[in-house]
């Protein structure tokens, strides 16, 4: 029998009689079900799943057939490279091949699950010229792995075709697959903080920093600045246009910060009706933190606001769902956005906390629908509005979160502070009315808009037909005034 068969046969033994230990590496390392295509079902004893922030070695399981009712073991398969466009992989095991490319990032450990294998036989479709103990790979494994080279936001998908071997593993080729072939009828579901650090940062203006600490007394950014544990932070100033003819006294300026400690919300409820899991669930949350100051007078059409992105965000952290690692992939554009008419000059700053949610939600009865919620408060630091005019001022994130490489929310949170006078003003919040001859008012407010796209179907529900609207959530308050 193949060495690898015997290794599969004594792990799913070892599986089986240590599933409820607790230690660091069981939970890692974990079981998984086993999905059968004339089935489309999972073992039928579903259980809860641990839903955390992958280790550092992210687990890999295999499995026998669905038929066998034996449950999955752990295996050292890695995804080597991955080809997009051609949608080969190459699969070996963890220290025995590699890209040959000495910049490539190491192979990504997988969780294949092989619903075609019968108990005791080698979960691999031989080559003629590959020794069994060589194979690594067979028609209709399911494999989800961690980011690997060619594969940089992680990969879900099936081999439909084993091609060969090479002197980095086994060749194959794949199509999509989705999650439901993994996870079965089992149930998941958690909140898992976003490490700060992981965080690739692209500075889109010269005027950028970026502040965040961990634990350990890990802190990156200027001295001095103090940041929440798990807590990102970048603060931003930039001019903006002005009037034309406006004196030199005029001249228009944003700046302030946006502290925010985002999370992934993940969730899956087993199997439901028909194909389609039970219920399903993919967004973003988390805690916000802004503060910014406009002075000036800003001239930007009215109904098209200036919009100035100053940083863009990149993360791809791995979810340990049971036994299988989920990647999700996060993206944060930052900016500031300004509309003002040119006529009212202010000096205003405002602070502003609280949180937000943004995802879609899946049930058999409903489908998917949106999720979208914030709440948040805010106070005037600073008010000064000087002659008539409007302006409005935001300092917002655009986020989209997805899987394997796949959007599936995208949102727009958008805060903003908005001033407006009538008649000859010149007041500030402390003196209100003090040489006005009109009225002014502040405002603050937060709107929430995005949309569900049709990739959230990489749970296993049905395709989108279109994209669904999050819906507008939008909340105004008054922040100051004064009248005659």
């Amino acid at each position: 029998m193949p060495a690898f068969a015997v290794t599969a046969l004594l792990l799913a033994t070892g599986c089986s009689s240590s599933q409820h230990q607790t230690s660091a590496d069981d939970r890692a390392q974990g079981t998984a079900r086993v999905s059968d295509d004339t089935t489309g079902a999972a073992r039928a004893d579903g259980r809860a799943l641990a839903v955390a922030a992958a280790p550092a070695a992210t687990a890999t399981t295999a499995a026998g057939s669905a038929g066998s009712n034996r449950p999955a073991h752990r295996t050292t398969l890695t995804v080597s490279s991955y080809d997009s466009k051609t949608r080969r992989a190459v699969i070996s095991k963890a220290g025995s091949g590699g890209s040959s490319s000495p910049t490539a990032s190491p192979a990504a450990p997988v969780s294949p699950v092989s619903p075609t294998a019968s108990p005791g036989s080698p979960t691999v479709s031989p080559s003629p010229s590959a020794p069994a103990s060589a194979r690594q790979a067979a028609v209709g494994d399911v494999i989800a792995s961690a980011p690997a080279p060619g594969a940089p936001d992680g990969l879900l998908a099936k081999v439909t075709k084993v091609i060969g071997e090479t002197g980095e593993g086994t060749e194959v080729q794949t199509e999509p697959a989705t999650l439901d072939a993994l996870l079965g009828d089992d149930t998941a579901k958690g909140t898992v903080p976003v490490d700060p650090a992981a965080f690739d940062v692209d500075k889109l203006l010269p005027d950028v920093k970026v502040s965040w600490s961990k634990s350990g007394d890990v802190h990156v950014g200027p001295e001095g600045a103090t940041v929440p544990l798990g807590s990102l932070r970048l603060d931003v100033s930039a001019e903006v246009p002005t009037a034309e003819g406006a004196p030199a006294s005029a001249a228009a300026s944003v700046s302030g910060f946006v502290q925010v400690a985002p999370q992934v919300d993940f969730a899956y409820g087993g199997e439901g009706t028909g194909s389609a899991p039970g219920s399903a669930y993919l967004g973003v949350s988390g805690d916000w933190n802004s503060g910014w100051a406009v002075k000036g007078r800003a001239a930007a059409a009215t109904a098209t606001p200036l919009r100035i992105p100053f940083a863009k965000l990149h993360a791809d952290p791995v979810l340990q769902v049971g036994p299988v690692p989920v990647v999700v992939n996060l993206d944060l554009t930052c900016y500031l956005q300004i509309s003002g008419d040119g006529r009212i000059t202010v000096d205003v700053e405002q602070s502003l906390k609280g949180d937000f949610k943004a995802g879609g939600t899946f049930g058999t009865a409903q489908g998917w629908t949106p999720v979208s919620s914030s709440d948040m408060t805010s106070t005037p630091v600073r008010s000064s509005v000087t002659t008539a005019g409007s302006v409005k001022a935001g300092l917002g994130a655009e986020a989209s979160v997805g899987l394997y490489g796949t959007v599936g929310v995208t949102a727009d949170l958008a805060p903003y502070l908005r001033g407006e006078a009538t008649g000859t003003v010149t007041a500030t919040s402390a003196t209100p009315g003090a040489d006005a001859q009109g009225a002014w008012n502040l405002y603050g407010g937060v709107d929430l808009s995005g949309t569900l796209r049709l990739q959230l179907s990489v749970f296993g529900t049905p395709v989108l037909q279109r994209s669904i609207p999050l819906g507008a959530l939008h909340r105004e308050w008054k922040l100051a005034g004064g009248t005659l």
